[in-house]
């Protein structure tokens, strides 16, 4: 692939596990890009179909904000709008159960590969749309209390911090004796 990069303004987007951020959920750019002929030898994807990863971070889903290609290292999963809300699919694809039944299905060697026949053999729950999105909107506040830096978790920590020291040195201020 190497003697397809490009940094021609055409170039297409070549999307590489180093171009999505720790623990993040979307793909909003690329590195490197290369040609339409190295396109041609990838597999193209747009902007809200799914990429799993088949190695490094294996089974780790993301999710397309730009149109790219991947390469072999990667799955892609496009064209279930009418089944899945994406936020709910993100979800179910990083649950653990989900991710422990790719475990299994991908084998036991010392390196575990993640293929489409695997992805496509995992049977997961499918709720009515309205039920995803409801489930999705709970999801979605856990993740900020546990994630987000100004809310949740780590704000609660900071507030009884302070309340731990307001009280301490409240205790430990005393009145002059008369």
């Amino acid at each position: 692939m190497q003697s397809f990069l490009t940094d021609a303004e055409d170039g297409v987007p070549w999307i590489k596990i180093g171009d999505i951020a720790a623990g993040g959920k979307y793909i909003t750019d690329t590195a490197e890009c290369v040609t339409e002929a190295g396109a041609a030898k990838s597999r193209r994807v747009y902007p809200g179909d799914f990429v799993l990863s088949n190695s490094m971070s294996f089974g780790r889903p993301y999710i397309s904000k730009i149109e790219g290609c991947i390469h072999d290292g990667w799955l892609s999963i496009s064209g279930f709008n009418a089944t899945f809300v994406p936020d709910f699919l993100y979800h179910l694809l990083r649950s653990t159960p989900v991710q422990a039944e790719f475990a299994r299905r991908a084998g036991a060697g010392t390196v575990q590969n993640l293929n489409a026949d695997v992805v496509k053999s995992v049977l997961v729950p499918v709720p009515s749309l309205d039920e995803q999105k409801y489930i999705v909107a709970i999801l979605d506040k856990f993740d900020a209390l546990v994630n987000d830096i100004s809310i949740g978790l780590p704000a609660e920590i900071k507030a009884r911090r302070q309340q731990y020291e307001h009280y301490r040195d409240r205790l430990l201020t005393f009145r002059e004796a008369a």
